[in-house]
């Protein structure tokens, strides 16, 4: 029973979502709505990102010895450089378990 509402549940979320992308037509937008579409994801990405990396389990701002702000840090780094976005991710995981683990 729980399994198959489950699974239920997925496949509705899925195909109202899918449905929105699959049928939409890329005709129907004029150029300036297309050109200020391609920056939304630019502007969704510091709101996902930053919080977890700035504020601390009661939502107050932590800059004192924050292991994440310096695991972003190299992140950015070598995402700069490297251009690949598995690379950077991995890069940010390693670099905040070692600080974790080894220096914190």
């Amino acid at each position: 029973m729980h399994w198959s509402l489950i699974f239920y549940s997925g496949v509705i979320t899925f195909l109202t979502r899918f449905s929105m992308i699959f049928l939409l037509k890329k005709d129907i937008f004029n150029d300036n709505t297309k050109k200020i579409l391609n920056f939304v994801p630019a502007a969704i990405f510091p709101a996902i990102i930053f919080p977890p990396i700035f504020l601390d389990e009661t939502g107050s701002l932590d800059l004192d010895n924050n292991p994440k702000i310096y695991a972003a840090i190299i992140a950015i780094i070598i995402g700069y450089f490297s251009k690949n976005i598995i690379v950077t991710i991995f890069a940010g995981l390693i670099s905040y378990w070692i600080l974790i683990f080894l220096i914190f």
